[in-house]
């Protein structure tokens, strides 16, 4: 069983940045891909980026892709999102995922453990 935390969320003006951190606590964090991703009000909740345990495949959604970061620290059990260059467009609900297997996977239902959702606002 895994637990994630999500924090980092907040209000920024367009052009702003935040990080998001993910803690995860229980069995094996070390083994699970983990995964960002979101959900607007009224939309599905959509795949944002993901990273293998080792760090050495990551992938994006293609809008955030030059804007967001993906990282993860291991020794610390955190999953970080670091977000540049914020739009209006990327408020939404932001959740921490993480699978039971290895590999990166950009799919909601490929994910086993979910956190709570940490809000992010841009304003124009």
């Amino acid at each position: 069983q895994v637990q994630l935390v999500e924090s980092g969320g907040g209000l920024v003006q367009a052009g702003g940045s935040l990080r998001l951190s993910c803690a995860a606590s229980g069995r094996t964090f070390n083994k699970n891909a983990m995964g960002w991703f979101r959900q607007a009000p009224g939309k599905q909740r959509e795949f944002v980026a993901a990273i293998t345990w080792s760090g050495g495949s990551i992938s994006y959604k293609d809008s955030v892709k030059g804007r967001f970061t993906i990282s993860r620290d291991n020794a610390k059990n955190t999953v970080y999102l670091q977000m540049n260059g914020l739009k209006p467009e990327d408020t939404a609900v932001y959740y921490c995922a993480a699978r039971k297997i290895t590999t990166i996977n950009s799919i909601v239902s490929g994910y086993d453990y979910w956190g709570q959702g940490t809000q992010v606002t841009v304003t124009s």
